[in-house]
């Protein structure tokens, strides 16, 4: 691996000031109500819609697509920048469905920092521990925040006790609550020494915030009642003795985790939190490439797409391709160097986006996440530089574990279908091959759920009904090796051989004691779950 230089200077101010992060957690633990209150106090948007809106009420403004809507569910990572205080936040949204689970890997890969959102009630659940997984490989920084306080929860200790033993990370907490429930009044903030209160009348209106001096100020007893100042001032001595403090390095390191408790619909916490992450997360970080480090502060532009957003214009059948810019100033007009084609390509489009309003980005810097529209040419794992050859690691493509037939509702329509499966494919929502013998094509997913979105797409987006069949196989393997021996192998298993939209070779089966006989009868082939997607 290239080595990391150590004596490196300080970042330029326009890049030290960016926090770029991503939050994660199971399905409605509050993920997208604590998004919308980010946009909120960064001024981006006026008031915070809900999930599940009643009629035309707001729609929350980070799901934008039909299906994301009607379920209240969000199935697509989208992105959006906004700034708080001094900073400049960009922040990842990411799907929490476990069947969306690939697309979450991947974005984590464009960020230096991750927000993980637990239920009061409901603490660890499988998904934030799959997700916690993903960050842990990653070494990333992680912020926890502890929603739905203002509901019946499980007691603080209990809480911390299950993140410390599920995820194996020390836990310091950043706020103590008072009281929970119909009792929740609010949170003492053991960073600042503060007493924070929620306003139950006015879910949008930012807490009142009472600066103490200390946990034996008076003026504690003046707002809370004796029976929750005396148990608070009970378990923060407790906490004080059993948890470790507040270390920025240990958090740094991935190996400490500071927690808020709030409630984001009341808007309570979020923004302790959100000073949090400005005040103590991480600078933009170096990426890595198969050739060497690169650092934020290097002159030259160079970043990687780690996501392809098909037709977030319906009426322009556009492509956006997601870049989180590892090094440099970019401004917009810019040629850069597309690496894969080995063309360069000016970017005359760039946008910013605020959910699903966008902006065009007259710059960004390092750190920051910008949309290229292009009409198919950038695909995930794909390089802009300017003229170095570089290829980003760690954006991995995973086998399917589900694979179906599809077939167009109008047998005239064909050709159409391939063109909405090539672009899928090439988005990343779902794994296309096209076996060696027969017509039509088999698609691969992680979860039955993303068969329903790409149906519903497909509709949608190309008037073209289509039906999802089962096929005789279930699992996935590309095939790599030295050429006579592949070739040997192909012909011995026409029946089974595929080709991805990248036109690898893909053994499809239906048993694992295949893969298994394969391993064995051909030693020099190797058949691979993951594939890294570089350019």
């Amino acid at each position: 691996m290239p080595e990391m230089p150590t004596n490196r200077p300080a970042l330029p101010a326009e890049i030290a000031r960016r926090r770029t992060f991503a939050i994660i957690s199971h399905p409605d633990a509050g993920k997208t109500t604590l998004t919308e209150k980010f946009l909120l106090f960064g001024g981006a948007i006026q008031m915070a819609g809900q999930v599940r809106a009643k009629g035309e009420a707001r729609r929350t403004r980070s799901d934008f697509m039909k299906l994301e809507q009607e379920r209240g569910i969000s199935v697509s990572a989208s992105a959006m920048s906004f700034d708080f205080g001094r900073y400049r936040f960009n922040l990842v949204d990411t799907p929490g469905h476990s069947d969306f689970s690939e697309d979450t890997y991947r974005t984590l890969t464009a960020v230096d920092a991750a927000i993980m959102v637990i239920d009061g009630a409901k603490g660890v659940e499988s998904q934030t521990r799959k997700l916690f997984e993903v960050c842990r490989l990653r070494d990333l920084p992680i912020l926890t925040f502890c929603n739905k306080m203002d509901r019946e929860s499980r007691d603080t200790f209990e809480i911390i006790d299950e993140i410390q033993e599920n995820l194996a990370i020390d836990v310091t907490p950043a706020s103590w609550p008072i009281g929970m429930g119909r009792d929740f009044l609010g949170c003492y903030d053991i960073l600042h020494d503060r007493l924070e209160l929620m306003d139950r009348a006015d879910r949008n209106r930012v807490a009142e915030s009472i600066r103490i001096a200390g946990l034996d100020d008076p003026q504690l007893a003046r707002h809370v009642p004796d029976d929750l100042l005396k148990k608070l001032r009970e378990d923060l001595e407790m906490a004080r003795e059993l948890l470790p403090a507040f270390d920025r390095r240990s958090f740094l390191e991935g190996h400490l985790t500071p927690i808020w408790f709030g409630s984001a619909i009341n808007s309570f916490g979020v923004k302790e939190l959100m000073a949090g992450i400005g005040d103590y997360g991480p600078e933009p970080q170096p990426q890595k490439a198969a050739e060497r480090v690169i650092l934020p502060e290097e002159d030259r532009v160079a970043g990687f797409v780690f996501k392809v957003q098909a037709n977030m214009d319906p009426k322009h059948r556009d492509r956006v391709a997601f870049v989180r810019l590892a090094s440099g100033h970019f401004e917009r007009g810019q040629k850069l160097f597309h690496v894969r084609s080995k063309k360069p390509m000016a970017v005359s489009n760039p946008v910013l986006f605020l959910a699903a309003d966008r902006a065009l980005a007259e710059e960004a810097w390092a750190g920051d996440i910008i949309g290229i529209p292009n009409h198919g040419q950038l695909r995930i794992g794909d390089a802009l530089t300017e003229g170095e050859a570089l290829r980003f690691t760690g954006l991995p493509s995973f086998a399917p574990e589900l694979l179906q037939t599809v077939r167009a509702g109008d047998p005239m329509k064909a050709k159409h279908l391939e063109k909405a499966l090539m672009q899928f494919a090439e988005e990343g929502a779902a794994k296309v091959f096209k076996p060696a013998i027969g017509s039509g094509f088999i698609v691969g997913v992680v979860g039955a759920l993303q068969f329903d979105v790409l149906a519903s797409r497909i509709e949608q987006e190309y008037a073209l009904p289509v039906r999802f069949e089962p096929t005789q196989f279930t699992s996935a393997r590309w095939v790599t090796g030295p050429k006579p021996e592949v070739e040997t192998f192909l012909a011995a298993n026409k029946g089974h051989i595929a080709h991805d939209h990248d036109g690898d070779i893909v053994y499809l089966t239906r048993l694992q004691w295949d893969i298994d006989r394969i391993v064995r009868d051909h030693p020099a082939l190797k058949l691979a779950a993951t594939k890294e997607m570089m350019a």
